[in-house]
């Protein structure tokens, strides 16, 4: 038995080896035959129909042993049960320790168990079963951090969101709610699917390693075919490729992808994210609004039976309509100036008069979306649609048919953060071509977020694509709204983390070189002291006690050393 494993876990691993002595594998591989969920179980029971046949299987989150007999509640996909286990019901002829042996004694609390027997309710009211036949399924070497409740308080959460993110295995076993949040994020996709489809919309794929990561203004990541010696890029969006079938000849496609750009992190940006990108031909951007405000009330009555939403201390509805609100209307509804007109000199100068950070390689559309984000986002927490964005800030939106220094774009603006993205798409070749230069041009200057020129799009357009509207919507921060959570992280299941810090521990050469015999090497470590400057200055005797006492806990059987071998250790770490 590895000394560097916890006592428990070694427990654990003796109950192990103690379950197959007994012919029992604990990692069996035939399937189990489930019929019924705790959930169901508890909902479905009537009194007049106790005794009903199930089998169910889960882990086991708490036991109360009790002589005879003894409770335990199981945990399964639904929910939690309670479960009536008896010795003169479980002990057989095959298997007489059953109960005595296997069940109090080796199995622990993580376990997962099957579970054989009828429903009945207790004489204190609770709807549990009662175990005819217990199954060992799999055998947990680690203990849960076991979170107590009562009266809807938790006690010894496991609450810190480093590890919860990062062993969300475990978060989703002890934690209530979790699970809720994932499920909803299902209904979330559903519902916008059965939208779509209820309009014969078209769900495609596209790719993800591309040669030119077109549509969007974000950093890419950067990869290598290794066959064809050729760089590739994470695709940042998909809106080129989708617009490419519109071309082809479809008439409305949609597409759930993963993107990936490489940027900041924080509580509302991942930089592998879920993006929805739909395309309908023959539609502009005022169809889009409408089209979206309908589907978002939609889905949020699907998910939560209602289209309003709680976060923290702001109720948020989404019954349409939705506000609608120029950006050069918003800017000056909060910061009490008219932009409308101005060229980049004298927009830098309101930037630094307001106090927003700009540099000489923003142009005109990076200055006004600093302008807006710093002075105005924030203040839009009811659905609001922000429109007819200036050109510049918008390279494949087609020109605004009243202005043309404006595109015909909107953004959903909930909660103070961007939801939704659309425009009436440009599908003019020599105007997207134009639109390209300019992003080249900023790029040289240096920014790093410009678009890339992507040839084969340009050419797609010669070939003509009819008038089309697209609109894009963040899906992990709509489920953040439809949840109710405020950082990203909490909807999905595994978001990016630094990586986990190693412990600092000098090596096992370096201890043998101080004369510590190769077999005490881990004792010692198990002991606290993992690197060498931990020896320093120890009391020789002390701590001869303390590797000792270890050797004789986890019945290592190994030959002590001596007091003096030990203060030798010591005097050579210390020179």
């Amino acid at each position: 038995m590895s000394i560097e494993l916890s006592e428990q876990e070694q427990f654990r691993r003796q109950s192990l080896e103690e379950l197959r002595n007994l012919g029992i594998d604990p990692y069996p591989a035939a399937l189990y035959p489930t019929d019924a969920f705790s959930i169901d179980i508890k909902s479905e029971f009537k009194d007049e129909e106790s005794g009903k046949n199930v089998c169910v299987a889960g882990r086991i989150m708490s036991r109360r042993i009790m002589g005879k007999a003894s409770f335990i509640e199981l945990q399964d996909s639904k929910g939690r049960i309670q479960v009536y286990v008896s010795r003169d019901d479980i002990n057989s002829e095959a298997q007489p320790e059953m109960y005595n042996t296997v069940f109090k004694k080796l199995l622990d609390i993580g376990d997962f168990v099957g579970i054989k027997g009828f429903t009945f309710r207790t004489q204190t009211g609770e709807i549990s079963i009662h175990t005819k036949e217990l199954t060992v399924l799999s055998k947990s070497l680690r203990p849960l951090p076991i979170v107590k409740y009562k009266d809807g308080v938790a006690f010894d959460a496991f609450e810190d969101p480093e590890q919860r993110y990062r062993q969300r295995y475990v978060d989703l076993v002890v934690n209530e709610g979790i699970k809720d949040i994932f499920i909803k994020r299902t209904k979330v996709y559903q519902s916008m699917r059965d939208y779509f489809n209820s309009q014969d919309y078209i769900e495609v794929e596209t790719p993800i390693l591309q040669s030119i990561p077109g549509g969007a203004a974000a950093r890419p990541f950067t990869t290598h075919h290794n066959a064809l010696d050729m760089p590739l890029y994470l695709r940042v969006a998909d809106e080129l490729y989708l617009k490419r079938l519109i071309v082809g000849g479809f008439e409305g496609v949609y597409e759930f992808s993963k993107n990936f750009r490489n940027e900041g992190m924080d509580r509302t940006h991942n930089p592998e994210f879920t993006a929805m990108e739909i395309y309908v031909a023959y539609k502009d951007y005022n169809w889009m609004m409408t089209f979206t405000e309908n589907m978002i009330e939609k889905i949020c009555l699907d998910v939560n039976g209602t289209n309003e939403i709680k976060i923290a201390d702001k109720t948020i509805s989404f019954k349409t309509p939705f506000k609608r609100i120029t950006m050069i209307d918003a800017i000056k509804e909060y910061t009490g100036v008219d932009i409308n007109g101005m060229d980049e000199v004298q927009l830098r100068e309101v930037c630094k008069q307001l106090h927003v950070d700009v540099d000489e390689t923003m142009g005109k559309g990076k200055m006004i979306d600093e302008l807006f984000g710093e002075k105005c986002e924030g203040n839009y927490i009811q659905p609001t649609f922000i429109t007819d964005y200036p050109r510049e800030m918008s390279p494949l939106c087609k020109r605004h048919r009243d202005n043309p220094e404006l595109t015909e774009r909107f953004e959903l603006m909930v909660n103070g953060k961007e939801l939704a993205n659309a425009y009436s798409e440009l599908n003019d070749p020599i105007d997207q071509l134009g639109r390209f230069q300019e992003q080249m041009n900023l790029s040289e200057k240096g920014d790093d977020e410009a678009m890339f020129i992507d040839m084969d799009f340009v050419r797609s357009l010669e070939y003509g694509m009819p008038p089309t509207s697209g609109m894009g919507i963040g899906m992990d921060r709509l489920v953040m709204l439809m949840t109710g959570q405020v950082a990203i992280q909490e909807v999905l299941f595994f978001p990016q983390m630094k990586p986990e810090k190693a412990d600092k521990k000098d090596s096992k050469e370096k201890f043998a070189a101080l004369g510590i015999p190769e077999e005490w090497i881990a004792v010692v470590q198990k002991a606290g002291i993992v690197m060498i400057a931990d020896l320093k200055g120890l009391n020789p005797n002390k701590f001869h006690q303390d590797i000792c006492g270890l050797n004789k806990k986890n019945k290592l059987e190994l030959v002590n050393p001596t007091k003096e071998e030990v203060a030798e250790w010591i005097a050579n770490a210390e020179k």
